[in-house]
């Protein structure tokens, strides 16, 4: 399996956590860059071992210079990689300016030619038989690399605190949105009001999720504990045993070593 690595300019602190990597940067363009520059050269490094690579991809705006700065690094043939995405919202049309197909069609498959490009149908008339239509997709092969995220209320993907499980047989499942979701949606420009948010989604579950080989994430939110804005990128977790919900407060990702518990929030950032 290929490694991670990057040449763009260290982040100010790095730090492992069993196999996990933890890379903060000091800025969001810093963060931008390294992770897409990571992603790119895991992505070339394994399509120069296999023929075919496949990568689920997150959306909302901390991922829009992302995945174009990722994208502009070029030397990747896209011919050759097959995309799934993590969620979706239940009833908009994939012309809908919210729809994460909308978002999608625009900031990636437009800009690159695919092998395959696997949508959630929102707007499906039957959602469960969707569900099993999806899953099997993702069933199908295997997953390389997936791009991840942390919400305000620190969900992943749409799988929201209340219901994020390890145990969950699906691979993709419907969900009841959180207020707090529902709040950030507006806040980031993508409705005008939390009524016009719909209030279910489907999402690919937390088991999904790890089940990829690789899973890059993204943070950029502020760490007080740092006096400043620092910011997290491309959290690699190779062996997702090492990350989970806390039972107490499922908002919290924690990452645990041997002699001691570190917990990223969404908010605070805390070593």
């Amino acid at each position: 399996m290929p490694e991670i690595t990057t040449s763009q300019k260290a982040p100010i602190k790095n730090f492992q956590v069993d196999d996990l990597t933890v890379r903060l940067c000091d800025r969001s363009t810093t963060l931008t860059s390294d992770a897409a520059q990571i992603a790119h050269n895991y992505l070339s490094t394994l399509l120069k071992a296999q023929n075919q690579a496949t990568v689920i991809l997150a959306t909302g705006n901390s991922q829009l210079k992302f995945l174009e700065a990722l994208i502009a690094l070029g030397g990747v043939d896209w011919t050759r990689v097959v995309f799934f995405h993590l969620d979706e919202y239940l009833g908009i049309s994939a012309q809908h300016p919210a729809s994460f197909r909308y978002y999608l069609h625009k900031n990636v498959e437009k800009q690159v030619h695919a092998a395959a490009f696997h949508y959630i149908e929102g707007d499906a008339v039957e959602p469960l038989t969707e569900c099993e239509v999806y899953s099997q997709l993702l069933r199908s092969q295997p997953i390389d690399l997936c791009f991840l995220g942390i919400g305000e209320n620190g969900h992943l993907a749409f799988n929201e605190p209340s219901v994020a499980s390890f145990d969950e047989t699906r691979q993709i499942k419907l969900v009841k949105l959180e207020t707090a979701t529902r709040k950030q949606q507006v806040g980031e420009g993508h409705f005008s009001s939390v009524e016009d948010v719909p209030q279910y989604a489907f999402t690919l579950t937390i088991p999904q999720i790890c089940q990829s080989k690789k899973n890059p994430l993204s943070c950029a939110r502020k760490a007080e504990s740092y006096g400043g804005e620092k910011y997290v990128t491309a959290s690699n977790f190779s062996n997702l045993s090492s990350f989970g919900f806390t039972p107490a407060k499922a908002s919290n990702i924690v990452f645990r070593s041997g002699f001691r518990q570190r917990t990223i929030t969404a908010k605070l950032i805390t070593f």
